[in-house]
């Protein structure tokens, strides 16, 4: 009997190991949302299934992470004082990639789950998000501009997360639900699913999503980007008609 070569069981061996671990079946319940003038939000379904090597399902439950990503956007975030009684710019921080909108729900909360290192890997949390600082700020003010970052994404409703989340049902089906607020800016979305045992994550899937206007607004988007100039001589001049209309109407009154 030969004995296999090095080479060949280093080739496959990961995939051996590869085989021996679970593997995540995930979809959406909308490939693509659509936002016209009457939006006032949504609400995306995330779910799947854990698929197990031969089938059995381990004994212990399994924890589930979804994660909702916006398109990044470069961002200048600037810092009010007040000097002299009035409120000016005092300091600023530039960032090159930020989520535009980022919502995550689990099993369970975050804390619990994962170490800080693997949070930070897998952009676990909206403390381990990647915000790509551009301005080079000290240590002490960059954190300040992330904090403060982050907070003003979250009063706009545009960064949350929901602790319990995620239900897991006997083991193997998941689902989440996230909501899309009426303002989510537009684009390809990205919706990743992390399957964690004994505090790491074991598998990982992904699924595209297409958030975009429709209709008049999509025509009205695509003037402004596309023909900026005649975009805004167009607004002054019915911005201009409608406060005369509206004088008219005032003197005949």
């Amino acid at each position: 009997m030969k004995l296999a070569r090095p080479g060949l069981m280093a080739a496959v061996l990961p995939l051996l190991i590869g085989a021996a671990e679970p593997r995540l079946v995930p979809d959406v319940s909308q490939r693509r949302i659509d936002i016209i003038y009457s939006f006032t939000g949504a609400e995306l379904l995330l779910f799947g299934a854990i698929l197990y090597p031969g089938g059995r399902a381990p004994t212990k439950p399994p924890e589930i992470a979804v994660v909702l990503k916006g398109p990044t956007e470069a961002i200048t975030l600037r810092e009010k004082r007040k000097v002299a009684g009035m409120w000016v710019n005092a300091a600023s921080a530039r960032y090159r990639s930020v989520p535009s909108f980022y919502a995550v729900a689990s099993s369970r909360p975050l804390s619990q789950l994962v170490d800080a290192r693997t949070a930070a890997i897998y952009e676990l949390g909206l403390e381990s998000i990647q915000l790509s600082p551009a301005s080079g700020a000290l240590p002490d003010d960059q954190r300040r501009f992330d904090q403060g970052l982050v907070d003003l994404k979250r009063r706009r409703g545009l960064y949350y997360e929901t602790v319990q989340g995620v239900e897991v049902s006997e083991g193997v089906l998941y689902r989440a639900r996230i909501a899309i607020p009426a303002r989510v800016p537009v684009g390809a979305f990205t919706a990743e699913t992390f399957l964690i045992q004994d505090g790491r994550v074991v598998a990982a899937a992904v699924r595209a999503i297409d958030i975009d206007k429709s209709g008049f607004e999509r025509f009205v988007a695509a003037a402004a980007e596309r023909w900026s100039i005649a975009y805004g001589l167009v607004a002054v001049a019915v911005s201009l008609l409608l406060g005369w209309v509206a004088g008219v109407a005032f003197r005949r009154i």
